[in-house]
């Protein structure tokens, strides 16, 4: 108490000092932590003259680096007898009333409170990213997985590893660890945003800023951006993550109707000079300036080169009326879907797999001989309790030589032995308005439960680079204004993974456009849309919905690693406070939060919930 009685009723940090009161109770490793983290901190301040503002981790560690060893050996005798209880009888009424009278200082003033917070922090340090220091061999460990599928399924194996460790042994094991000069200086510049919205104590919020950039938490530095703390509908943590993502929609091209110049303007950043250029073009021009342009010549040369070339008359689909307009011919055929009739189609998520039914009679029509490969992410069980006419649906796919399996998870086709052998084989790849599922009392958007959605669309496609062959094309349906799964989390996935994003085609002028709509959960047993023309299907609007169509083009370079958007942890869904949250404390709080934690582990793991 000697020791700590300079500290508890010094000038900084009146929250801090308080949390000293209590280092009876704490184990004696955790007691050494707090005396070594106070006397950096008073060593810190005085250097540095620094009252009521958060002291730098990095000065903190070197303050106590250079400390005395007569202090530590006298701070160790310290905790000894605060353990055995001696001591405490000197700590007279007069001092604690002048800690308290401290205390409400620091209350009334909201900018010390935030930099107490922050000190409280640095006593717990947060734990470091899970997926840094992991090789790809230890996600992998007790997976059979062929040596060239391995990227493709590692992204989805690392998630499951970083949700499945134990969230307190893992921040025991991690106060050792030193963060690197790249992850402090994100730390702080994390803590000093949110002191500046005054936002420090909510882990939500912390959370998202773990997931933007430090570019990123620089600019929100700069700017004026705050979020509404007073919103009636949203938390400041939801209208924060939705801030971000619209941030970074603006460097990509719209959600909206988009033909293929538009989209070949953007990929190669091109002047409104060029667009009058490639639409007067006919359409063996513009197929050949778009197959052959690379950046190294100017565009006006490969036009001059595509007139000069004669049409191929070899009886493809690609050669065909090569006088018609450029755009519109190129347009029609991704709308009246004129694929590759070799290839094999596949399509996923189709839940009462009436798409798939009507590509198989789409293709059997035009004579393709490709197959088509109908999955659904639940098992035959599930599908029989929703959906009394799957049977059916199945046994007229099976009648048109398609193939359907059941519990895939597009995610994990990898690992799936029912597409060994499938590498490289797909020509046209199907997505209808993907999902991670809903959770009750959450929106969409939410980032307690947004980062599903986003993932599910990174590890789309870096599973599908392994299986689609060079020039295929895949096609993600979705509603441009959908705030889950977000139209850019379908482009930025696409083009992360060499996918070519072609066009955007309205999902009404699409030629598969008829089929019937499902909701692709429990709301199948008692609500279901009617099959003919969609039109009873009114969970959002239809002409906002579109069909985001990449074409696939690997460059033959090795891709780093597939980043994925950091899920919450335990400690933060403890922290969150709105959503089911909102009126629950205690252990029904605690609960809860095990609960949603574990729920998002068997998601990652590959099996469907709700």
């Amino acid at each position: 108490l000697k020791y700590l009685k300079p500290l508890i009723f010094g000038r900084a940090g009146a929250r801090a000092r308080l949390r000293a009161l209590d280092v009876v109770a704490m184990a004696e490793e955790e007691c050494e932590d707090v005396v070594a983290a106070l006397e950096a901190d008073e060593e810190a301040e005085d250097l540095g003259g620094l009252e009521g503002e958060v002291v730098d981790s990095g000065i903190i560690d070197e303050a106590a680096d250079e400390a005395e060893a007569a202090e530590e050996a006298e701070a160790a005798e310290a905790v000894e007898a605060l353990q055995e209880g001696e001591g405490l009888e000197d700590v007279d009424e007069e001092d604690l009333e002048e800690l308290e009278a401290q205390l409400a200082e620091g209350v009334a003033d909201e900018t010390e409170d935030a930099a107490a917070a922050a000190a409280l922090e640095e006593l717990e340090p947060s734990p470091a990213p899970a997926d840094e220091d992991d090789s790809d061999e230890e996600h992998l460990e007790g997976v059979e997985v062929e040596d060239h599928l391995k990227d493709a399924v590692e992204g989805s194996l690392r998630l499951k590893r970083m949700l499945s460790r134990d969230d307190e042994d893992f921040a025991k094991a991690s106060k050792k660890q030193k963060l690197s000069p790249e992850e402090e200086a994100k730390k702080r510049k994390t803590q000093q945003l949110l002191t500046k919205w005054g936002l420090a104590h909510d882990q939500v919020v912390r959370h998202v800023c773990d997931t933007c950039t430090t570019e990123e938490i620089e600019d929100f530095i700069r700017g004026s951006y705050i979020p509404d703390r007073s919103n009636l509908w949203k938390s400041a943590a939801e209208l924060f993550s939705r801030h971000c993502a619209e941030i970074r929609e603006r460097k990509m091209p719209g959600g909206s109707a988009c033909d293929s110049v538009a989209a070949f303007k953007w990929r190669w950043k091109l002047g409104f000079d060029k667009d009058k250029l490639l639409r007067g073009l006919s359409h063996k021009d513009l197929r050949h300036v778009l197959t052959n342009f690379d950046g190294t010549k100017d565009l006006e040369e490969i036009v001059n080169e595509a007139a000069g070339t004669e049409a191929e008359d070899d009886n493809t689909t690609a050669t065909a009326i090569p006088d018609a307009p450029g755009v519109s011919a190129l347009g029609r055929f991704t709308r009246l879907e004129l694929i590759d009739p070799m290839a094999d189609a596949a399509v996923f998520g189709d839940a009462n797999l009436t798409f798939a039914l009507k590509l198989a009679r789409h293709r059997m029509a035009l004579g393709h001989v490709g197959r088509v490969i109908a999955t659904t992410f639940e098992e035959i069980e599930t599908l029989r309790e929703r959906y009394k006419e799957i049977d059916e649906s199945i046994a007229a796919l099976e009648e048109l030589f398609a193939e359907v399996y059941h519990g895939v998870d597009c995610t994990r086709i990898a690992i799936d032995e029912r597409f060994k052998g499938m590498e490289n084989s797909l020509g046209a790849v199907y997505y209808n308005f993907p999902h991670s599922g809903a959770i009750q009392g959450f929106f969409d958007g939410h980032p307690v439960v947004n980062w599903r959605h986003e993932n599910l669309m990174r590890l789309f496609f870096r599973a599908l680079r392994s299986f689609v062959k060079p020039g295929g094309h895949v096609k993600v349906a979705s509603n441009m204004g959908a705030v889950g799964v977000r139209y850019s989390y379908i482009i930025g996935s696409a083009l992360e993974n060499e996918f070519l994003h072609i066009e955007t085609v309205p999902f009404l002028e699409w030629h598969l456009h008829r089929y019937g709509r499902s909701y692709g959960d429990k709301r199948d047993i008692y609500k279901r849309p009617d099959a003919k023309n969609n039109q009873s299907y009114n969970a959002q609007a239809a002409d906002r919905d579109m069909v985001y169509c990449f074409c696939f083009a690997p460059s033959g370079e090795t891709l780093p690693r597939q980043q994925v958007k950091l899920p919450p942890t335990l400690k933060t869904l403890k922290a969150c406070t709105d959503g089911p949250f909102k009126n629950l404390h205690g252990m029904a709080r605690e609960n809860l939060a095990k609960q949603l934690h574990k729920r998002f582990v068997t998601e990652v793991s590959g099996t469907h919930v709700g």
